[in-house]
Parts: C-alpha cells; structure tokens; sequence
C-alpha cells in the first residue's frame, strides 16, 4: 500500500472523531445554557436574629457561621474536613428528619423558581424538581449538588469531545491512545506526501 491510500486509509478511520470533536468544540466556544446547568445551589441565609459568641477551638482550620430556615449553624473545617456543629454546645449536629431536610431545599430553591419549579414529594435523599432538575444536599457541608437535564446533556457533549464514549475509564484511554497513534501516522504519511518523494 502506497502512502497515499495508507494516509487516506488514516483519515478515514479518523474522519468520526474529528467530527464529533469539532462539533463538540464550536459547542463548548458558544456554551449555551451553561452557567444555568452548573448554577451553583447555595442555601437560602437571613439574617441572624441573636448574637452567638463562639471561642474558635485550636484544631478549627476555618469556621462559618449562617442562619437558614432550619435556624443557627455553626461549620468548621477540621483535618481538611467539613463537619457542622450545634453553635450553642459545640456538639456534632445530627442530620435532621426527612420533612426539614426537604424545607431546606425547598427555601433553596425558591431562590430561582424559573430553573428549579418546585420540590417533588419524596422519600429519597436524592431531591427531584418539578422542572427535571435532581437535588442532593451535603448537610455537613450545607451544601447542595443541582443536576437538570441540561446538565446531563453538557455531560454527554464532554465526554464526546473527550472521547469517553464506552464508559469505562480503561477502554477509553486505550482508545484515546489509539487515537493519538493513527493522528500521529497520519500526519506522518502526510508530511511524506508533501516533502518526500511519492511512492
């Protein structure tokens, strides 16, 4: 086989994923919807109704102190680690019933009501919205992970453009590998089709 048909053998085995991959890249120049899909949740916070004088302790590495509608809370940072406490004894705080939980999240999102709707009843950790969107809740970091179907969406065009596109971390990598082999040979037979001599 001369170089010819070997490079055009190579960019026809290439020609799928440099097309997804421009695709995907004119998509990720544009992002449309992505600062809504990766919107960061934050807790609805109001203002603090009583002084609470805290004494940090020595083995604190940062503190934080909020009101939400579940009341005071007291969070610190310990070997890198988020835990959150009862302001008023100090003591590890535990997670609350089902039913609070949910009024957390729901104060939370009624924040932005035209992304999130309203909270669907369930009996799950893993909140769900009248608009698609998937909420889980972090309660010793307070925090909350949002996902809606425009994020799962945006996901899928990552790992088009990254090429992930068995699922499994391993055979992606081999794939990719592969990949970078055939465009390396391609331009390989291409530079020798412009500066060497044709077979």
């Amino acid at each position: 086989m001369n170089t010819r048909k070997q490079h055009r053998l190579l960019a026809s085995i290439l020609l799928l994923p440099f097309i997804a991959w421009s695709l995907t890249g004119i998509f990720f120049l544009v992002r449309p919807a992505y600062e809504a899909a990766y919107e960061t949740l934050q807790p609805k916070t109001y203002a603090s109704d009583a002084a609470i004088e805290i004494t940090a302790e020595p083995q604190w590495e940062e503190m934080r102190i909020l009101k939400t509608v579940l009341g005071q809370h007291l969070l610190v940072k310990e070997d890198g680690a988020w835990k959150q406490l009862d302001p008023y004894t100090l003591q590890p705080r535990p997670t609350p019933s089902q039913i609070l939980r949910s009024q957390l999240v729901e104060d939370a999102i009624s924040q932005n009501p035209q992304r999130y709707g309203e909270l669907l009843q369930t009996d799950l950790d893993q909140y769900r919205t009248s608009t698609g969107v998937s909420i889980s809740l972090n309660w010793d970091t307070l925090s909350f992970y949002q996902q809606g179907n425009d994020t799962r969406w945006i996901d899928g065009i990552y790992s088009i453009h990254y090429l992930r596109w068995t699922g499994f971390a391993y055979l992606d990598s081999l794939l990719g590998l592969l990949g970078l082999l055939l465009l390396l040979l391609m331009t390989v037979t291409g530079a020798i089709m412009l500066f060497g001599r044709q077979d």
